[in-house]
């Protein structure tokens, strides 16, 4: 076993620490200088390096900067006073996998040194690199091996070589720019701009500038002539995202753009001629909105010439450990951060995970990982408070191969006993509220996790499905009768995918 290797000018520290450690079988070596510690790692390496910051010679955080540089995998641990802010921050900054406040509690450190040790045990245990994490984003997605991803892949094949105008819709945070890229990418337009414009991001009275330019003097503030977004894409590709976003009146415009192929600029007399292929993406449904008055319906006729369905994340959870890869080789190196690595029970709690932000949302999840977690090999029980519970309810649990575990024992009487409610509380209550009571002390029982997120769902599926059947369909009559909006009703129905089903 390799041992723990102690930096401090003080003798009393190292002695403290070795002694300590020596009780729990832990070999330690003490050394009360860096450099000495230097010469003798040309020949071994330690399991845990422990260092003081303020020492003669190379201080500990110069030390920790060479280390890291020749050693990355190993765990330093940086003794410092609990007043230096300072040090202790860039001891983080500079890839310390902790730091030992002084003066330190030794059934402490022994622990801290114990997790670092743990954690050089786990390295061999880390999920291994996927060979998409060389790539971008594009090309990561382009690899995807999720059944509900080829058919968007053989679509991108398909139009290639088409300048048709393309509708990618999905969830928000699903990569809709990505595949507006990758369409562009493989056309035979490649060679010309990419052009993306957010309908949702820029105001109305700015919108029309932004896609059609303006000549000087055309507006309050229009000290010259501006190319718009259009003119900007010519032989290329213009990505209109959120398009279902965009203000009435200028689907008007568009529409007719679309139809007629030319535009004026605002507060020109002469077209324009446009050639740019329009790819429209968004997250709303589009059908609803042309049904509600909100958006053109021959707006959408001719934007919807074809449509692709880009899935959610959850549809295509095959892709997440190579997400995951990527992701976190990404913050890394824009934090400027030795790369962080999951364990196994990490990464399949971060596969469990239904992700409603999509992969934006697991790219913020590594993003997390990376500033926030104290090591380099991420645990289960590491992950941010959202994954918790799935990691809980995955990592350790016992399987039995015939019988019944304690566990599970305890589980079914846990059951039973919630199932034989006394009659005198079950009075107190509605009958449905005891049955929802003891639907969710079940659901706890077998540690099921994210139990709030799907009781809420079930529950409002129900009642906007009793709503719409009472009403026959009629949803502003459904809204009323339920005390929402009708926007919120639809906007709840799309999310729970009632607006799938055949109209009434």
């Amino acid at each position: 076993m390799k041992s723990v290797w102690i930096i401090d000018d003080d003798q009393s520290i190292r002695w403290v620490l070795e002694k300590a450690l020596a009780r729990v079988s832990i070999p330690a070596r003490g050394f009360a200088a860096a450099s000495e510690m230097l010469d003798e790692l040309q020949d071994a390496a330690p399991a845990v390096l422990v260092t003081d910051i303020r020492m003669p010679g190379l201080d500990g955080l110069s030390l920790l900067h060479r280390i890291k540089q020749q050693h990355p995998a190993l765990p330093v641990i940086v003794m410092t006073a609990f007043t230096d802010l300072n040090s202790t921050v860039a001891a983080f900054q500079k890839g310390a996998f902790d730091y030992l406040p002084k003066p330190f509690d030794v059934n402490a450190a022994v622990a801290l040194i114990q997790r670092a040790l743990q954690t050089t045990t786990n390295l061999a245990a880390t999920v291994p690199a996927s060979p998409a994490v060389a790539g971008t984003a594009e090309r990561l997605m382009m690899q995807s091996s999720a059944p509900a991803m080829q058919e968007v892949f053989r679509a991108i094949g398909r139009l290639a070589a088409s300048n048709v105008t393309v509708l990618v819709t999905g969830e928000s945070g699903t990569g809709k720019e990505l595949v507006a890229r990758a369409l562009h990418k493989h056309s035979n337009r490649a060679d010309g701009a990419f052009i993306a414009v957010n309908a949702a991001a820029i105001p109305k009275d700015l919108l029309e500038a932004e896609l059609f330019g303006h000549e000087r003097g055309a507006f309050t503030g229009a000290t010259q002539q501006r190319r718009g977004r259009f003119e900007e894409a010519r032989g290329g590709t213009l990505f209109l995202d959120e398009i279902g976003d965009m203000p009435f009146d200028l689907q008007t415009r568009l529409l007719r753009v679309l139809a007629e192929g030319s535009f004026y600029r605002v507060g020109g007399s002469q077209a324009i001629q446009t050639d740019a292929r329009i790819v429209a993406a968004t997250h709303q449904p589009l059908e609803q909105r042309v049904a509600e008055g909100r958006f053109r319906e021959d707006l959408f006729h001719r934007l919807n010439v074809i449509r692709l369905r880009l899935p959610p994340l959850r549809e295509r959870k095959e892709d997440i450990p190579a997400l995951v890869n990527l992701f976190m080789k990404n913050s890394a190196e824009s934090l400027g951060v030795p790369e962080r690595k999951l364990t196994p029970d990490a990464l399949h709690a971060l596969s469990e995970f239904d992700y409603p932000g999509n992969i934006r949302q697991l790219e913020n999840f590594c993003q997390w990982l990376t500033v926030m977690s104290s090591g380099q090999v991420i645990e289960a029980k590491d992950l941010p408070p959202e994954l918790l519970s799935v990691s809980q309810a995955f990592a350790g649990r016992p399987l039995a191969v015939s019988g019944q575990t304690e566990k599970q024992h305890d589980v079914e009487h846990d059951v039973h006993a919630l199932s034989t409610e006394s009659d005198e509380a079950a009075q107190d209550r509605a009958p449905w509220l005891s049955l929802l009571e003891q639907e969710a002390q079940t659901r706890l029982a077998r540690n099921e996790p994210a139990i709030m997120a799907t009781l809420g769902r079930e529950f409002e599926r129900v009642l906007l499905e009793a709503a719409l059947d009472y009403s026959r369909g009629r949803r502003m009559e459904a809204a009323q009768r339920l005390g929402i909006g009708r926007n919120t009703l639809t906007r709840k129905c799309n999310e729970l995918g009632l607006d799938q089903k055949p109209p009434y």
